[in-house]
């Protein structure tokens, strides 16, 4: 049974390569959201002649959503002959903007050898390819399965997933008394399944100071100072308390398992020059300096404790530094996240790594977020893991790419659960 599954896979080949050329020449760059109802148009073209019901969703006032940029996300489901559990694959369609670097057409698909180039090939176009063929293999083998089988493809995880999965949990697609199982392909190995993710906590800090003139600057007050304070507190005092913390998480790469934070942007005094400006510079003492941040934590922290350490360290140095003024906004925050070894559909993917791959998998955690985080609070449905080909660390790079092998060998794994999960 599973070797003749397994073999019309490896006979698909061909056409899994095509169909992960055919998602990647569709740039749905997030920011801005391009061509989301493109992309689903050609995965529902793929899927309804196969007896896919095809159902777009627009997440309308979702952040970002606008009629120039519309969030369109499409679910996909095949009923079995019998009632059964439904296993859902969920996959992003948005990826990230291409960048310097790059020596290959960033949407030009090229094969060479066993890799696929392009952006998203890797995160997560070639997961979304290896889960569609797995599905479409199992059902022409088995047509007599119980339950059900999903696939959505869903906007905007590159930029926290409010257009997409988050929408989708809010009208309740994840649901767990329609869905039961839920896998989503993010490069994480395919001999790993990826439990969950560590917590986000994103936040701006402006520091305040006063106009003058540059010639003079006795006679204002340098916000770009006051943030380099804040900068040389974090250096001193922040980094080697964060470093020094370490979570029981599996988390991926072993760097991530410390807390983490990253300095996104810094704008402060003249604003950028655009392109091709030629004027000189006003001469200001800056009063104003803003920094993004993007802190990390550990399942065994609290978020109100990550929020509090900042406003802990800004308030001493109100306290100790003259004239320092600030102002602190949370962006967005999101929990950790963290399914159980034990879980059903851990069991049955860790099981189809061992019967389709002849090794024992892994348990990792994502440094990073995804959408699990809105399937399991949003949607309260805890049965989720992540799981699909590709390298995390090929992610957003130039020249990224996807393992042709590899892709092949995840959707092995994929239809075999689907075998332990929906046949009798």
């Amino acid at each position: 049974m599973t070797d003749s599954l397994f073999a019309r896979i490896l006979d698909r080949r061909d056409d899994l390569i095509a169909l992960t050329q055919d998602l990647i020449r569709v740039p749905t760059r997030n920011p801005p959201g391009e061509n989301y109802r493109d992309i689903c148009a050609l995965i529902e073209a793929r899927l309804a002649p196969r007896g896919f019901a095809c159902t777009l969703v627009r997440a309308e006032g979702a952040p970002g959503d606008s009629d120039r940029y519309p969030r369109w996300n499409l679910v996909a489901r095949i009923e079995g002959a019998r009632p059964g559990a439904c296993v859902h694959f969920n996959g992003h369609t948005d990826v990230v903007t291409v960048g310097e670097g790059w020596t290959r057409d960033p949407f030009g698909a090229e094969l060479d050898g066993d890799r696929i180039y392009g952006r998203g090939t890797c995160d997560m176009k070639g997961g979304i390819a290896a889960a569609i063929l797995a599905v479409e293999a199992f059902v022409d083998e088995h047509p007599e399965f119980a339950g059900a089988i999903e696939i959505s493809a869903t906007a905007d995880e590159e930029s926290g997933g409010y257009g997409g999965v988050a929408h989708l949990a809010r009208e309740g697609w994840f649901a767990p008394d329609r869905v039961q199982h839920v896998i989503i392909p993010e490069p994480l190995g395919k001999d790993s399944i990826c439990l969950g993710h560590r917590g986000g906590w994103w936040a701006e800090i402006e520091t305040h100071g006063r106009i003058a003139h540059g010639s003079m600057p006795f006679l204002g007050d340098c916000a770009v100072r006051h943030m380099g304070a804040v900068l040389q507190r974090f250096e001193e005092d922040l980094f080697p308390a964060l470093a020094a913390r370490r979570t029981d998480m599996p988390v991926i790469p072993d760097g991530a398992r410390a807390s983490t934070l990253n300095i996104n942007a810094i704008h402060g005094g003249e604003p950028e020059r655009a392109a091709g400006d030629t004027g000189l510079p006003a001469h200001n003492v800056p009063d104003r300096c803003r920094i993004q941040i993007d802190r990390r934590f550990l399942i065994e922290e609290r978020v109100e404790d990550v929020e509090a350490e900042i406003v802990t360290l800004l308030e001493d140095l109100k306290a100790r530094r003259p004239r320092f003024d600030y102002t602190l906004r949370e962006v967005n925050r999101v929990l950790p996240s963290m399914t159980p070894e034990d879980a059903p559909v851990v069991r049955e993917v860790r099981a189809a790594i061992r019967e389709a791959l002849g090794q024992e998998a892994g348990f990792v955690a994502s440094p990073g977020s995804y959408d699990q985080k809105h399937i399991d609070r949003i949607g309260t449905l805890r049965n989720c893991i992540a799981y699909g080909p590709g390298r995390l660390e090929l992610a957003h790079v130039p020249d990224e790419w996807v393992g042709v092998t590899d892709m092949l060998d995840s959707a092995r794994v994929m239809a075999r659960t689907l075998e332990r999960l929906l046949l009798p």
